[in-house]
């Protein structure tokens, strides 16, 4: 968890590089969000969708436990589920009940799933090139990986284990 300053402590403002890197990753996520979720709404899907048929089609047989992918998308397993459900609508995914554990579910990408998936991938590998990959030189690759990834690690670890909303 993020420990956040009370009124009674003194507030350490940003200063005009902090604000600036700050505003400029901020501004620019958003901007790369958006143009992702314009892309996948030319399929049919919407951004969370892309993310679960990945997500999906790299697990072994296809499938994940449902509180699994709720993590692995930081969605709430609410959220996840509603998310699902539209998706079954699509014939997408299916759900399938967890055997040992008669709670538990799994979220199992279906044959028109997979084919949605191999459809849309070539499309989405093109997105992300033309509007992050290629506007970078590979040392800013580099660059970015080792700024972000110890932060990526560090805030996963964070994460309550029951819930995938950080």
């Amino acid at each position: 968890m993020v420990t956040i300053a009370t009124q009674t402590e003194e507030v350490s403002w940003l200063n005009d590089q902090e604000q600036e890197a700050w505003r400029s990753f901020i501004f620019t996520a958003k901007l790369v969000l958006a143009e992702l979720e314009r892309g996948m709404a030319q399929h049919d899907l919407s951004g969370t969708d892309y993310g679960v048929l990945v997500s999906l089609s790299e697990a072994p047989d296809r499938r994940l436990r449902m509180s699994e992918l709720a993590q692995t998308m930081l969605l709430e397993k609410s959220r996840l589920s509603h998310q699902i459900t539209r998706m079954e609508r699509a014939g997408l995914v299916r759900r399938q009940s967890c055997p040992s554990d008669r709670r538990g579910q799994f979220a199992v990408l279906t044959d028109e799933g997979w084919e949605t998936i191999r459809r849309v991938a070539p499309f989405h590998v093109e997105l992300v090139r033309s509007i992050f990959i290629d506007r970078l030189t590979p040392r800013q690759l580099v660059q970015l990986t080792e700024l972000f990834a110890p932060l990526h690690t560090s805030m996963r670890e964070q994460c309550p284990k029951d819930d995938g909303d950080c």
